[in-house]
């Protein structure tokens, strides 16, 4: 791993000056991508990708990058090769920044033969920074963390982006029959609006459990690795292999804890399944 050390040595102070400029905003206009009310996207997620993607290709040529804005100006995204690979979200929680709500944090990810082998997350309001390097455990502020190693749903915190329901009937019915399960269980939901800052709260034992259905590579790519790093368990949230690529995921503080809401959700899904066949007068 001395090359991704390397990799870390260059990106970090990057990604700090980067947050320095964010932390020094106090007006922001704010844009829509394509017309969608909820997507957000302002000056500084577009200036904060363009620098970083420019010093990668300066220092690094043969690498490939994944960001945010660049995807959504191309109207794609870039395939995922073996090739050294950055995946980048300029400002996660937009809708917080413009709001200057300090829940917002840049995130960049690297994986190498399509593993993720890097994370660094940075929280400029707060000065948090959380990182891990395949292998070599996850930090905050240098400092090892560890997950709260919670096992009991009962016990249990959890964040949900509920505002995801929105998008259209699919989420909707997903999120509502999900939520009507766990809230009769666990001991308390929040929602962030930020899910790399989700996943660096279950890293760090803040939050037990993080879940978002419909999300990016970027959203995904340094905090999932955060996660685990720090002995926490990220499995996808229809009972399928974790597809970095199309990230729908529960990240929970144990095993044994995922295991639970995996059940509740299963039966949660279930219902809603019952629900829309009913609905449409389907009969199989």
């Amino acid at each position: 791993m001395v090359e991704v050390q390397e990799y870390y040595d260059f990106i970090l102070p990057l990604v700090l000056e980067a947050g320095k400029v964010m932390a020094e905003v106090e007006e922001v206009e704010v844009e829509f991508k394509q017309d969608i009310v909820w997507d957000l996207v302002t000056i500084y997620d577009r200036k904060i990708e363009e620098v970083l993607i420019n010093k990668i290709k300066e220092k690094y040529p043969q690498h490939k990058y994944i960001g945010e804005e660049e995807t959504a100006k191309s109207g794609h995204t870039a395939k995922l090769t073996d090739s050294p690979t950055w995946i980048i979200d300029p400002i996660d929680g937009t809708a917080n920044f413009v709001r200057r709500m300090p829940l917002t944090a840049i995130s960049v990810g690297l994986t190498i033969n399509q593993v993720q082998v890097l994370g660094i997350i940075y929280d400029p309001y707060k000065k948090e920074l959380f990182t891990a390097i395949k292998g070599k455990g996850a930090y905050l502020n240098g400092k090892r963390i560890s997950t709260s190693g919670c096992k009991v749903i009962e016990k249990s915190v959890m964040s949900y982006e509920i505002s995801i329901a929105r998008r259209n009937d699919y989420y909707y019915n997903l999120y509502m029959f999900r939520m009507k399960h766990l809230i009769r269980r666990i001991q308390g939901f929040r929602s962030l609006g930020t899910a790399v800052l989700g996943l660096c709260y279950v890293a760090c034992g803040r939050l037990d459990a993080y879940q978002c259905d419909g999300l990016y590579p970027w959203d995904a790519a340094a905090g999932t690795l955060i996660v685990i790093e720090a002995g926490g368990h990220v499995v996808d949230s229809a009972g399928k292999e974790f597809d970095l690529m199309d990230p729908n995921f529960l990240a929970s503080a144990s095993k044994p804890l995922s295991d639970e809401y995996m059940e509740l959700e299963r039966r949660a899904d279930e219902e809603q399944l019952k629900f829309a066949r009913e609905k449409i007068g389907f009969s199989p």
